[in-house]
């Protein structure tokens, strides 16, 4: 599986081999998904690669061919898809946010908190407050045990999901991010600097511009 968020003259040459190199090792048939943003990207991604004695079809996805989830059971079978479907079309639809629920009920406590900074990064203001209120009333621990080992997953989760949000942002722009610049950022803990860097994301030049 790719995930391609531009086009890369590259990937003509690179997709080949990850399919031969999984071919070889797994001795079966193999086909390449590429995961897109947009239908046009998708498009172009589809084309297929001349390997000069045949060629390669990757299967081109787009992700806003993922339709929002109201049912709370598929939600609950699927908390990825109804998760990423609700970021992608950054809904402001209540069945829609209220269907979030038992998708979130069904992941554990660290991915939990990665999917609320990712969705509330993508939502609309209204929504993502109507995601809070949900999500408050439903994680309401009875102990201090419990409440204490879920704020410390929750902080820890939150720290790598900003990190992760930071990353995804400063990709999406071109900038290349050096080593010394992705290790700062996934070590950093402390929220309010994660906040800091990811507004400056948006508006830097060189990715080393982050810590200035």
């Amino acid at each position: 599986m790719e995930n391609q968020r531009k086009p890369d003259k590259r990937k003509k040459y690179s997709w080949p081999a990850y399919v031969a190199n999984v071919r070889h090792r797994l001795r079966c048939p193999v086909q390449l998904p590429v995961l897109t943003p947009t239908r046009n990207l998708a498009y172009r991604c589809a084309e297929p690669i001349d390997l000069g004695c045949g060629e390669l079809r990757p299967v081109a996805l787009p992700m806003t061919a993922l339709e929002p989830v109201t049912d709370p059971d598929q939600a609950r079978r699927e908390p990825e898809v109804a998760i990423l479907a609700a970021a992608i079309h950054r809904t402001e639809d209540p069945v829609v946010i209220r269907s979030l629920q038992p998708a979130f009920d069904a992941i554990d406590a660290e991915q939990r908190s990665r999917y609320s900074d990712y969705l509330g990064a993508a939502l609309p203001a209204a929504a993502r407050k109507l995601l809070e209120d949900i999500l408050t009333v439903s994680y309401e621990w009875r102990s201090d045990v419990g409440r204490a080992s879920y704020a410390e997953g929750e902080a820890k989760g939150k720290a790598e999901g900003k990190a992760e949000t930071i990353l995804t942002m400063l990709e999406s722009r071109g900038l290349t991010i050096s080593e010394h610049v992705r290790q700062r950022i996934t070590e950093c803990t402390d929220i309010d600097q994660l906040d800091a860097w990811a507004r400056r994301a948006a508006t830097i030049d060189h990715a080393e511009d982050l810590f200035s």
